[in-house]
């Protein structure tokens, strides 16, 4: 703060005196047409970033749910009441513990198959979005570096037409460059973050399907050893 003070001291330096909403106006405008690219950018990640938040929230739900409930029956043994609860439950546990439980007579390792093979298909799912994150991370600061790039160019362009060097003259150019880049950074972390977020909250949803599924199969392959020993 002192160091604010002694520079509004300084000869033909003020204080801007603007809102937050004369600020992001203006910064806008200065932006120029790259606005539009980066804003278009912003819009696409927090819209897919807010749908995956919410989608993997309610998937999350009803696999501990499913997971709790399938768990139960069947250390009761109760198989048949199991079948139909993961039938007819919308969730990627239920489905995979369903395709493991639809072949519970035919072996360990078809069920162990079946399993693997649900289980790739329910990740493609929930793996859905990820990438149109993934692409926004990396396409943001390209666009910032695009803008300074345009920007500088067009600052040297002045430069070029006054013959001489002016802040005056570059000071549109150069507002171009500084606003693209931080716009472009200030999409890209945040969508960043939510991206990392996303991936360990399906990876620890995966890691809980597998530990009940593999619960699963052991308590499949008792009742059938105890079956054939009787």
């Amino acid at each position: 703060m002192r160091l604010y003070g002694v520079l509004l001291q300084l000869p033909g330096v003020t204080a801007p005196h603007k809102t937050w909403q004369q600020w992001v106006a203006q910064s806008w405008h200065d932006t120029g047409w790259m606005v539009w690219p980066l804003s278009a950018t912003a819009l696409i990640g927090i819209i897919v970033a807010a749908w995956k938040f919410f989608n993997l929230m309610a998937k999350a739900s009803r696999t501990r749910r499913i997971l709790k409930e399938v768990d139960e029956l069947l250390t009761q043994h109760r198989i048949k009441e199991a079948l139909d609860l993961t039938r007819d439950t919308n969730a990627p546990a239920a489905r995979i513990l369903y395709a493991g439980l639809e072949r519970h007579e035919e072996g360990t390792e078809r069920i162990m198959k079946a399993i693997e093979n649900q289980g790739l298909l329910e990740m493609s799912k929930l793996e859905k979005g990820l990438v149109v994150l993934a692409t926004v991370t990396n396409i943001a600061p390209l666009l910032g570096f695009l803008g300074t790039v345009l920007g500088m160019i067009i600052a040297f362009a002045s430069i070029q037409a006054a013959g001489e060097v002016e802040a005056t003259a570059v000071a549109g150019g150069i507002k171009i460059a500084l606003y693209t880049t931080a716009y472009g950074l200030m999409i890209a972390i945040p969508i960043s973050i939510a991206h990392n977020y996303f991936v360990s909250r399906i990876d620890a949803l995966v890691i809980d399907m597998e530990e009940s599924a593999q619960k699963m199969v052991d308590i499949l392959h008792a009742i059938s050893s105890g079956k054939a020993a009787a």
